[in-house]
């Protein structure tokens, strides 16, 4: 019995992935590989924000979207936003910044 039910709940969640991705994929969205891509590339990104003294990391978001991180929040100068843009373009599996920084002194 204890079998039986594993296997029904091995089996339901193996269609709930392979559905889930298809749909994602039919819709042009993301795919699982290009979300857990995008999520390594935010998590990288936030990670240089808070390693570099001149960029205040809790005020700027970072979201990535196929490769596209969007930077967005307040930087208290014009070189703070440029540094981060900066550091997303040098991080690796980035194509493309859209830097909507908002300087802010």
């Amino acid at each position: 019995m204890k079998y039986a039910r594993a296997l029904v709940f091995a089996a339901m969640a193996g269609v709930t992935i392979v559905t889930a991705t298809g749909c994602s994929v039919a819709r042009d969205q993301q795919s699982v590989g290009s979300y857990v891509d995008d999520a390594g590339i935010t998590t990288a990104v936030k990670a240089k924000f808070a390693e570099d003294k001149s960029v205040a990391a809790t005020a700027i978001s970072v979201e990535t979207l196929n490769g596209t991180v969007q930077l967005s929040g307040f930087a208290k100068s014009q070189a703070e936003k440029d540094r981060a843009e900066s550091i997303a373009r040098g991080t690796k599996g980035v194509r493309e910044v859209r830097n909507s920084i908002v300087v802010r002194p």
